[in-house]
């Protein structure tokens, strides 16, 4: 193992214990304002149930079960970590960083750091042509499955925190919502439909249609066309999903499964 790899599997672990630990000591000693205070601010034009966060549980699981799966001797395919290991450590630290940037009231900063996250986690997996890998094994549930994960539910967190911080901001007008909290669902679905086909990472799909479906929750009562736009949403990138996953697979010119 040369030094650029063990860097890169050291810089993977440390962000994810940073992107678990920080909420984790948030919620210990009080510090700042909440994530929920955070989106009060501005949530009149676009929000999600509050339940669909509790997706995070599950994206801290997957995390840590890839950082400790990657550093592993021999075990990750060398193609995909060296594709998703860099970009991976990027979101990482995103999450922790957002959680601060958030605490602080810092709100332009959590849609940098947000978008960057996001962009950095999409962009690996879509460099790894996972779909070209013809993985079946570990590397598919322990590093495509996690990561694919976090980018689906970023994607759907990038379009809400940015609406929030806009109408926290005045750019937006809390009392005429319907015209960008539509075009924010519109465009999520879309973005989520092009990121799908292109790495083929079921739990992507499964994580935006979740964050659509609980801002459609959410919406249905004061805003029911934001609330259908929602579901509406999230049933075309859960049928795409679905149908993406039971396409048949392409020949892998690379011939490569998990060991």
């Amino acid at each position: 193992m040369n030094d650029s790899t063990a860097g890169r599997k050291i810089a993977v672990i440390a962000a994810v214990t940073f992107a678990i630990m920080v909420p984790a000591l948030q919620a210990l000693t009080g510090w700042g304002q909440t994530a929920a205070e955070f989106s009060n601010d501005g949530d009149q034009t676009l929000r999600a149930a509050g339940y669909a966060f509790s997706i995070w549980g599950v994206i801290y699981a997957g995390l840590a079960l890839y950082a400790v799966f990657q550093a592993l001797p021999g075990r990750a395919e060398p193609h995909l970590m060296a594709s998703v290991g860099w970009p991976s450590a990027v979101a990482g630290l995103g999450c922790g960083l957002w959680i601060i940037a958030s605490a602080a009231d810092l709100d332009w900063a959590t849609v940098v750091i947000i978008l960057a996250s996001t962009g950095a986690v999409t962009w690996g997996l879509i460099a790894a042509r996972v779909r070209d890998l013809g993985l079946i094994g570990l590397s598919r549930y322990l590093v495509v499955w996690p990561l694919g994960l976090l980018a689906g539910w970023l994607t759907v967190a990038s379009a809400v925190n940015i609406l929030t911080v806009l109408t926290a901001q005045g750019a937006i007008d809390p009392a005429h919502p319907l015209a960008p909290a539509l075009a924010g669902i519109g465009i999520t679905t879309l973005i989520a439909a092009i990121v799908a086909e292109r790495i083929k990472a079921p739990t992507y799909g499964l994580a935006v249609a979740w964050g659509l479906a609980a801002v459609g929750v959410a919406e249905w009562g004061p805003k029911p066309l934001v609330g259908a736009a929602g579901y509406a949403g999230a049933a075309l990138v859960l049928m795409l999903t679905v149908w993406l996953a039971f396409r048949r697979k392409p020949f892998s010119p690379y011939g490569i499964t998990d060991r």
